[in-house]
């Protein structure tokens, strides 16, 4: 649901030209240095992106569900490891605020998230708990007005620079399902929070992920989301449609850009005497992979507009992840073949991308996940 599409076009020309003059001359840097310059932080805060979904009243662009994915469609033209710095402000990271916060909670906290200020991380899989996150370990033991936690959360996105972490923690011992489980905020520095050293990863260097610890972490009970005890898995629930078009909007746009490079190349590229790109069986490769983008997108948008609409889009978004996430690792494996050798030295971009986007196919629930999901609620409708 486009509210003025002269706006959301000028908004997508900003950041395409961002993208192209800013994000991708310094993906080589980054990939070297394992660090995204300052500056380009800096340039991230100040177009507003680490707010595009925060609404407006608390500081953000409060885009739709519609407007975010084209944007997002055009940032994952550079490298994943940009968005996925801004990622967790616009997704998991506040939404959960956004939906079942207090009023004194979003004024807290939306606000430096909108600006970049501070950096949100969402903090719910554990050593033994994934795709299965209602069998989370991670313990909250109320004592007075406080709670004492105790586990260890894993592959934390962005978590060893977050100012403040979404948490999901077991307060009711008794109970080993979902309605256990609470959402709280805490924020870097409280005692007994302490982190893990930075993973090292097969791709996306420049995005940082790392273990979070708690031991005898003590929080304040008014940190729960919403002050709702036993709400914080269905929350976290809640978060994931959204996340899940974010993710498919993003694997659309990193294989629109792996497709350029690749064509790119192969009319630059010459055997026989001729560019590559006029034989047919590179044609196949790229007509297959500008076929499978273009479904991607069509999916996303129509699922977008539903969600913008309030229709429950619960299975759609598992479909567009499922889809997109899948074609992206399909477009990536083309693009190297239409690279040959020069697709597996570090000098082309596509080796980079080739192991970033391998990625989306594992978080915010892995494609095995989706079908489940997928499947599930097609049964559940039948029924």
């Amino acid at each position: 649901m486009i509210r003025d599409q002269e706006t959301i076009e000028a908004l997508c020309d900003t950041v395409a030209r961002f993208v192209r003059d800013r994000l991708i001359p310094a993906e080589d840097l980054v990939s070297e240095t394992d660090e995204i310059p300052h500056e380009i932080v800096r340039d991230l805060q100040e177009l507003g992106l680490f707010g595009l979904s925060i609404p407006e009243e608390y500081g953000g662009m409060g885009l739709t569900m519609e407007e975010e994915v084209l944007i997002a469609i055009e940032l994952a033209k550079a490298s994943p490891c940009y968005r996925s710095l801004i990622g967790t402000n616009n997704g998991i990271g506040s939404q959960g605020l956004i939906l079942d916060g207090t009023e004194d909670q979003k004024r807290i906290y939306l606000p430096r998230l909108a600006t970049g200020e501070l950096i949100a991380s969402f903090a719910l899989t554990e050593p033994n708990a994934g795709s299965d996150a209602a069998s989370l370990q991670t313990t909250a033991v109320k004592d007075g007005d406080d709670y004492i936690l105790n586990g260890t959360k894993r592959y934390i996105t962005n978590a060893p620079r977050a100012g403040m972490f979404t948490v999901m923690a077991r307060t009711d011992a008794a109970n080993k399902g979902a309605g256990g489980i609470s959402a709280f905020i805490i924020e870097k520095g409280t005692p007994g929070l302490s982190l893990g050293k930075k993973d090292k990863k097969m791709g996306q260097r420049g995005a940082h992920t790392c273990d979070v610890i708690f031991e005898d972490c003590r929080v304040p009970a008014s940190n729960i989301i919403g002050h709702k005890e036993g709400a914080g898995f269905k929350t976290a629930m809640k978060t994931l449609d959204k996340g899940r078009l974010h993710i498919a909007a993003i694997c659309i746009g990193a294989a629109e850009r792996m497709l350029e490079d690749a064509l790119r190349y192969a009319m630059d590229r010459k055997q026989f005497g001729k560019p590559i790109a006029e034989f047919q069986l590179v044609q196949a490769m790229l007509a297959d992979s500008r076929t499978e983008i273009y479904a991607a997108r069509s999916m996303v948008l129509d699922a977008a507009r539903r969600r913008d609409d309030g229709k429950d889009v619960s299975t759609e978004a598992s479909c567009c992840k499922l889809f997109a996430s899948e074609m992206c690792g399909r477009v990536a494996d083309r693009a190297v073949q239409i690279h040959g050798g020069a697709g597996y030295i570090s000098e082309y971009a596509i080796e980079r991308f080739y192991r970033d986007v391998r990625l989306f196919r594992l978080y915010e629930g892995t494609s095995q996940i989706q079908q489940l999901i997928i499947a599930r609620n097609m049964i559940r409708e039948a029924a």
